[in-house]
């Protein structure tokens, strides 16, 4: 544990300042939906940084983006392991199997699904050809800085966040 330590010190050799935004996804109100957090950065931080922040704000999901010219390249964390996409499974089957099942059975290409879990919340789903459009409210519960300063670090490079 100490050598790990001593391993991310000596890759955050600047400080950083990071933005972070705690959102309330596929809700109306705060305190319901799912909880994430977005870090939006100006380029890519060593990995052990990024998983470090994850498992301080431990949510299901930190999402970390870059912009590039013209897109941005978005990544996952778990508060234990970088994850291929956002683990939220409303939005997965959603996309794969529930919207076109229900657009058909319905017979209609726009609705509304509900979450059913105890925070809950609504989505908005959409059958367009073979794409499934997906929107639903949010709301920010948390604006914030990281603030990072290894020169001050007895261990783990001082992660700390405000308000």
């Amino acid at each position: 544990m100490k050598v790990q330590r001593e391993n991310l010190l000596k890759k955050l050799s600047i400080t950083m300042n990071i933005p972070i935004y705690q959102v309330d996804a596929f809700s109306e109100a705060i305190f319901s939906g799912n909880p994430a957090a977005v870090c939006p950065l100006d380029n890519w931080p060593d990995d052990t940084v990024l998983q470090n922040i994850a498992m301080e704000n431990n949510l299901s999901e930190t999402a970390f983006l870059v912009r590039k010219e013209n897109h941005y390249e978005i990544r996952w964390f778990t508060p234990v392991a970088e994850v291929e996409l956002c683990g939220h499974a409303t939005l997965a089957s959603a996309h794969t199997s529930l919207t076109p099942f229900w657009a058909h059975r319905l017979n209609q290409l726009s609705f509304e699904a509900a979450q059913l879990s105890k925070r809950g919340g609504f989505l908005h789903c959409q059958l367009s050809g073979d794409r499934v459009l997906i929107s639903g409210k949010a709301n920010t519960y948390l604006i914030g800085e990281i603030f990072i300063d290894p020169s001050t670090s007895s261990g783990t490079g001082s992660i700390y966040q405000t308000l």
